[in-house]
């Protein structure tokens, strides 16, 4: 069996490990299942450090390959499904990816993108459902030749997730979580670690009701599947009255959301909110994107002191935690730093800011751990303020108690329904349209989704604005970018504000759209 989930499948067998739309997996079920997946991988060459690009929406077998990669010393890049097949090509390029899993929803993407990928090293590709195009094999099919012995020499691998990049295509983290060659016994421990400080009861029920590829996801289901022997419930795409039916159908104990949905629970018609029980709630936790005051009070309202905020991302992890008490006594603090990570706020002149005054918000992960950004030594470089002091961009200050509140974002950043959007890459496609001279893209305030895609265009000589020509900049995003990406509205303007030196005064476009809204970001 494989290390980390053998003592669960001993102890549990038939119980549910895996539950999504299409039926469940049980532990002995799944540990059969990795233990094929290992030695499939390794029947085809795959050896410690290469990667595996998984395309895979919310379902069993993500958390299969997943797993599997955890015991391979493999390194896993799960991959944005929102991606057209430019954004997949650039990544199975730029990682090497030595083998694809593709979930069935998304072969033709993943045909079409193979097909413009620069790098022969793709060779292994699979397809989990359905009809598989030409140059994949069915997933099913590799499984059943592989053995479901207990494989040799099990030795933990990574995960490498790739973010927006504020130019270009999107760029690969390095991180404590991609490292490759830990006993198999340490990464369980760590998982339990995590699970424990996330506050997931042993032998929960977790609610995958987001993106698996998207960090936080990923660390909210993956981890408490293997540190606290956790059912994993997912859907793949978030509805909200389904995500109160689950809750409760299932007795979910744990789960993470974002503001977005948390919005859309809310404006439900009281008629369904009144049925909902939610009593098994122990946490739910909350974070990617800033919540609204407003929204987050709602919420404790309705769902009691259960909900925990935090700050952190995918270079970093887990930053800071709040728990819904602490957060009514200081409305809108994202909470103190966690026992293995020390904050500090500087301002632009290099001194560390005294408490109540705004500066750049940076890290230091107190066990040594740092993060790189894959093949972009420049990108590490600006990320950080010397070796092991790195930052998100954000710009924020620590109260007297050590409480931090988040006011800007330093980097060109745009987060729609907790999804991070980098304006650089839309406006070098807008650009790239023969009617556009110039481009500019910023966040404007959106009830629902926190920011919203805005785009602001010079037209070249001789084009005028009509809303045809607004509607074909967007579909032209839309064709080489996720369509999360591409701007919701197109605003023309005779000449955009540029510095001599052609730096963008974006704030002269963007700030009009915030005045009285309360809140900078």
């Amino acid at each position: 069996m494989a290390h980390i989930t053998r003592a669960i499948a001993e102890r549990k067998g038939e119980g549910p490990a895996l539950v999504d739309e299409t039926g469940r997996t049980s532990w002995a079920e799944f540990d059969a299942r990795v233990n094929r997946v290992v030695n499939g991988m390794r029947s085809r060459g795959l050896r410690q450090g290469d990667t595996v690009a998984l395309l895979c929406g919310n379902r069993r077998e993500f958390f299969e390959v997943m797993v599997a990669v955890m015991h391979a010393g493999l390194v896993v890049v799960p991959v944005n499904w929102h991606w057209v097949a430019e954004e997949l090509a650039y990544v199975i390029d730029d990682s090497e990816a030595t083998a694809l899993v593709v979930d069935g929803r998304f072969a033709a993407v993943a045909a079409d993108a193979c097909r413009h990928a620069r790098t022969s090293t793709c060779v292994n590709r699979f397809l989990t459902d359905g009809s598989p195009p030409e140059g994949f094999e069915d997933y099913e099919k590799f499984l059943a030749e592989a053995s479901s012995e207990e494989p040799d020499e099990q030795i933990s691998g990574g995960v490498m997730f790739y973010t927006s990049g504020t130019t270009g295509f999107p760029k690969g983290v390095r991180s404590a979580a991609t490292r490759v060659g830990l006993e198999p016994a340490v990464v369980e421990l760590l998982a339990q670690g995590v699970s424990t400080m996330l506050r997931v009861p042993e032998d929960g029920i977790t609610l995958l009701d987001g993106p698996a590829y998207h960090s936080a996801q990923w660390a909210c289901s993956v981890l408490p599947l293997l540190g606290a022997a956790s059912t994993v419930v997912m859907r793949h795409r978030f509805d909200p009255a389904e995500t109160l039916r689950v809750i409760d159908e299932y007795s979910v104990t744990n789960t993470h959301l974002v503001p977005t949905q948390f919005s859309r629970l809310l404006k439900l018609p009281e008629e369904v909110r009144a049925v909902f029980d939610g009593s098994s709630l122990v946490t739910v936790l909350h974070g990617a994107a800033p919540c609204p005051v407003a929204v987050k009070q709602k919420m404790l309202d309705w769902w009691g002191p259960v909900i925990t905020e935090y700050y952190g991302g995918t270079e970093g992890g887990f930053l800071t935690f709040i728990s819904g008490e602490e957060w009514l006594a200081r409305p809108g603090s994202l909470g103190r730093h966690t026992p293995i990570c020390e904050l500090m706020i500087m301002a632009d002149d290099g001194h560390r800011c005294e408490a109540g005054e705004e500066g750049q918000i940076y890290f230091r992960n107190l066990l040594g751990s740092d993060f790189e950004y894959h093949k972009a030594p420049e990108k590490t470089a600006a990320a950080h303020l010397e070796p092991g002091v790195g930052t998100l961009g954000d710009v924020g200050y620590l109260d007297d108690d050590g409480y931090l509140f988040l006011s800007d974002r330093k980097i060109d950043m745009i987060i729609s329904g907790g999804v991070n959007i980098y304006p650089a890459e839309i406006e070098a496609v807008l650009v790239d349209h023969p009617t556009v001279a110039d481009a500019a893209v910023f966040g404007i305030p959106d009830e629902e989704m926190g920011e919203q895609v805005k785009a602001t265009v010079e037209l070249v000589a001789g084009v005028g604005p009509s809303e045809e020509l607004a509607a074909e900049l967007i579909a032209h995003s839309r064709r080489h970018l996720a369509g999360y990406k591409a701007p919701k509205t197109v605003d023309f303007v005779e000449r955009l504000p540029r510095q001599p030196t052609g730096k963008l005064y974006k704030r002269l476009l963007r700030d009009p759209y915030w005045e009285g809204s309360g809140r900078q970001i």
